[in-house]
C-alpha cells in the first residue's frame, strides 16, 4: 500500500542519503515529498558527497542538485504517514527552524515511523525526541544524542537500529538495511 512520506532537506545534505531513499522509496510505490525551510517546489538544493577514504573523518564533494518536488511552507505533516531525515550538514542549521522541529514532533507523538542516517540525528536531538531512546548516527553525534538523554548503539556502517518508531542508522552504507526497515514501518 502506497504512504506518503515527508523528507526534511537542506542545502548540502548527503547526497546518497537523499537521492537515494527518495529513488528507492519512489520505486516501491510511495509518493515522496521533498522540502527545505525557506524553498519552495521547483527551487534547488545543493548536495554534497561524503566518503569514506581513511581520513579521520569522511572526506566531502560537491554533489548533484536537487530539485524539490514540494513547498516547505504548504506542507501539512498531518497528511503524512512517515518522515525521513537525512544527514549531511543541512541538519545543523535546518534544526534551528521551528517549523522543523514542531514536524519531528507531531510524527513522534503519532509513532509515525521517522527515518534518520549520520548526522540526521541532529534535528531529532533538538526536537527534543531522543530521551529514554537508543539511535545510532554518525559517531561525531554520539555526544549530542547521549548528552540529551539518548543512547547511541555503536552498530558500525552497514547496520540500522530500530527503536519503537525510530529507524537510524550511522551513514549511507546502511541503505540496504535501513531503508529494509524502514519499510517494513511503513507496511
Amino acid at each position: 500500500m502506497s504512504k506518503r512520506i515527508l523528507v526534511l532537506a537542506g542545502d548540502f545534505v548527503e547526497d546518497y542519503e537523499l537521492m537515494v531513499p527518495y529513488q528507492c522509496l519512489l520505486m516501491l510505490g510511495h509518493q515522496v515529498d521533498v522540502v527545505c525551510p525557506d524553498k519552495k517546489a521547483g527551487d534547488t538544493i545543493k548536495t554534497a558527497i561524503h566518503d569514506f577514504e581513511g581520513d579521520q573523518t569522511y572526506t566531502e564533494k560537491p554533489g548533484h542538485n536537487f530539485v524539490l518536488n514540494a513547498s516547505f511552507d504548504e506542507i501539512d505533516e498531518k497528511t503524512y504517514d512517515a518522515l525521513v531525515v537525512p544527514g549531511g550538514r543541512a541538519p545543523e542549521y535546518i534544526r534551528l527552524n521551528q517549523r522543523v522541529l514542531d514536524i519531528v514532533k507531531y510524527f513522534d507523538k503519532q509513532n509515525k515511523p521517522i527515518a534518520s542516517i549520520c548526522h540526521g540525528i541532529q534535528v531529532l536531538v533538538a526536537a527534543q525526541i531522543v530521551e529514554n531512546r537508543t539511535c545510532s548516527c554518525y559517531p561525531a553525534c554520539a555526544p549530542d544524542l547521549n548528552t540529551n538523554g539518548g543512547t547511541w548503539k555503536d552498530i558500525g556502517f552497514e547496520d540500522a537500529y530500530v527503536d519503537n518508531n525510530l529507524v537510524t542508522a550511522a551513514a549511507w552504507p546502511a541503505h540496504p538495511k535501513w531503508l529494509a526497515e524502514f519499510n517494513k514501518l511503513l507496511v
